[in-house]
């Protein structure tokens, strides 16, 4: 078994004191307790996760922090005889025992109870005793208790219990139905008949089954435990033929994206020529992890060589030189300055094309593996770019050039500008113009591209940007669809330039929002707004050769901004809405995992089921919560749009590099740090 220390130190230092718990002598429990002990072999390497696991029949054990925030508010302290009710895998009870004299732990499930007493026999923790029996009764042999927690919900505290307590001492208990928000009751017996409530806030538990509480009829359907509704606790009492059920036994449980076993789950979709990587959000730092850890395992392992973002060409073209070894451009601007700059310009970013340069080092300029803009907004830097690299090779051409770039020039900084004024007077002023100067570029390739081939390719790409952004900009204007679609052509044409121009053997990787790669004809986007994207256009192309692969999340944080060009905030992520795919992969339980929907993966019951559209979140860089339903959810067909899904159940916001590119030396390139 491996070594979990340095993961146990991580978790009680992040999950728990980071949340605020305080005790002294919890915080040195938890330190010592091995978590991995207490869940199946298969899932150790996720014991240190912040969620909960499934555990043997059919329960879960807590959320780390749960056991904490319950420990701490039932003030067990050292010298306390401790009463739980619901032992589960006896995790919770060996953390009490390294604190008090006395635990006594009652779990109603044969099996359970079984390795729990085993598990605490082979890690030498004498003071629990683990009683199989109905936890609703209490255990009045041993009463009175100083601490009494129960893992499962009550209509009511059971007088049983109550009648257990010592006088000075804490219940801490979950109220309310089955399959609903409940709270988190403290009760303190001040007095032989004189008791303080407080409420902990919301919660959710499975139901506490017994003679004092709930039959199993009256609970079946509970969907289990989650704190303040933000996670599942237990998958105890589903239905077996439930959706949530056959989609938690059909995912592959993830470990965290910085494990090795990560990314190795990937490699079903090695053999595709192109695999679209998505997000749910332009600013979730688990989407940019999870990408980087699975593009970089596809470059290392399986020969991709492209890596195509949802990116400006120019932008991307500048770190692709120090990706790939090459010489700054002289006078060349920064990338990703404009709004918005924490989309690219984030330490996972930074982190990733790091690694990307350092695998490329010492390998030959063709089998180095590239970084490439796919979009077409940095209208200015695309048509400096083609205008400096025709003064190298053909003045007189850029003399052209420039004169033909100077339709666009006066609105470069603010293309919307030309667009409103050209359908305002009725023609496009530089249409003829843009084009013309591509179609001179493409018709001088080979005299062009001898004499540098790269150099080329970044022009030819930089002046089909200028083309086709003056007739995005022109169609902003005329509707939502037609710009959108020219966009998302744009953005499949420089993929297909990519490709071809590194040849045969080439293969990419792409990423770019979950909108630009599912397949717009499976969602609202393609039935009713009559939209595609670039993932539709290369499954149209490549078939069973492009691989879609969506992300998603329930809640947690986000960067983002209220407006277009506004300032960047950390936002919290509302919990996905009921009848949404999201809160489908919520209710699983599961922190976080793959779903392989290919044909031949995804059958029967499941696939029928998830054949049904649902809701699905879309967040940009701009999130407004106080209207979501309306600003930031589409329906989809979840199996068609992707050929998998990622969940993560929480996330976290990205973290933006600084504003300013600093100088130093060339190991601070590309972005000064």
């Amino acid at each position: 078994m491996p070594d979990f220390t340095r993961e146990r130190e991580d978790m009680v230092a992040r999950q728990i004191a980071g949340r605020g718990i305080a005790s002294r002598h919890l915080l040195a429990a938890m330190r010592e307790v091995p978590r991995h002990e207490f869940v199946p072999a298969d899932l150790a390497h996720f014991a240190y996760d912040d969620s909960p696991l499934p555990i043997e029949a059919d329960q879960t054990i807590s959320q780390p922090y749960i056991v904490a925030l319950m420990i701490e508010a039932a003030e067990v302290a050292p010298g306390d005889r401790v009463l739980e009710i619901g032992a589960g895998s006896g995790y919770a009870a060996a953390v009490m025992s390294r604190i008090a004299e006395k635990v006594v732990a009652i779990e109603r499930h044969g099996e359970l109870a079984r390795l729990a007493a085993g598990r605490m026999a082979r890690l030498g923790y004498d003071n629990v005793a683990i009683v199989h029996g109905d936890g609703s009764k209490g255990w009045p042999d041993e009463a009175p208790f100083e601490a009494i927690l129960a893992a499962a919900s009550g209509s009511h505290v059971p007088e049983a219990l109550i009648h257990q307590l010592a006088v000075g001492g804490t219940l801490v208990m979950p109220i309310g139905e089955p399959a609903a928000v409940q709270k988190l009751i403290k009760v303190r017996r001040v007095g032989e008949e004189d008791f303080e409530q407080e409420d902990l806030g919301p919660v959710r538990f499975v139901p506490l089954i017994g003679e004092h509480g709930w039959r199993s009829g009256e609970a079946s359907g509970v969907s289990g435990g989650q704190v303040g509704s933000s996670r599942a606790d237990a998958r105890a009492s589903r239905r077996p033929s439930s959706v949530e059920e056959r989609l938690s036994e059909a995912a592959d449980i993830l470990p965290d994206c910085d494990d090795p076993a990560f990314a190795q789950a990937f490699d079903r979709f090695a053999d595709a020529r192109v695999v679209l990587l998505g997000e749910a959000t332009h600013g979730t730092s688990e989407f940019y992890r999870a990408r980087a850890a699975i593009t970089m395992r596809l470059v290392r392992e399986h020969g991709f060589n492209i890596v195509a973002v949802e990116a400006d060409w120019p932008d991307a073209a500048f770190i692709d030189r120090y990706v790939r070894h090459r010489e700054a451009r002289e006078g060349e601007e920064a990338a990703f300055e404009r709004f918005p700059t924490w989309m690219w310009r984030n330490t996972d970013v930074d982190a990733f094309i790091r690694r990307l340069r350092a695998h490329n080092e010492g390998r030959d300029i063709d089998e180095m593996a590239g970084f490439y803009g796919l979009d077409l907004y940095n209208l200015s830097g695309s048509m400096r770019a083609v205008i400096d690299y025709l003064d190298d090779v053909d003045p007189e051409a850029a003399r052209l050039a420039r004169e033909r770039y100077g339709c666009l020039q006066p609105w470069s900084d603010d293309p919307a500008l030309y667009g409103r004024l050209a359908i305002t007077e009725g023609y496009a002023r530089c249409e003829q113009d843009v084009v013309q100067t591509l179609r001179e570029l493409n018709a001088k390739r080979l005299e062009y591209a001898a004499q540098d081939g790269e150099e080329w390719l970044d022009a030819a790409a930089n002046a089909r940007l200028v083309k086709n952004a003056e007739a995005y900009y022109r169609a902003m204007y005329h509707g939502a669809a037609e710009s959108w679609n020219l966009r998302d052509t744009h953005m499949f044409e420089t993929l297909s330039q990519l490709l071809d121009a590194r040849g045969t053997g080439s293969k990419a990787v792409v990423w770019a929002h979950n909108s630009h790669i599912g397949n717009a004809a499976f969602t609202e986007m393609g039935q009713v707004r009559a939209e595609l994207n670039i993932g539709q256009l290369v499954k149209e192309r490549l078939g069973a050769r492009a691989r879609l692969i969506g992300f998603g999340t329930h809640t947690g944080k986000v960067a983002a901004a209220d407006d277009w060009d506004g300032a960047m905030k950390v936002k919290d992520v509302r919990p996905s809405l009921p009848g949404s795919c999201e809160r489908l992969c919520h209710d699983t339980g599961l922190p976080r995992f793959l779903l392989d929907q290919r044909e031949g993966e995804l059958r029967g019951a499941l696939r029928e089921q998830l054949m049904e559209p649902r809701l699905q979140r879309f967040i940009g860089v701009i999130y407004r919560p106080e209207t979501e339903r309306w600003s930031h959810y589409s329906q989809a067909i979840l199996p068609l749009q992707f050929d998998a899904w990622v969940w993560f159940d929480e996330t976290q916001a990205v973290t933006p590099l600084p504003g300013e590119v600093r100088e130093g030396e060339d190991e601070t390139y590309p972005f000064g740090l």
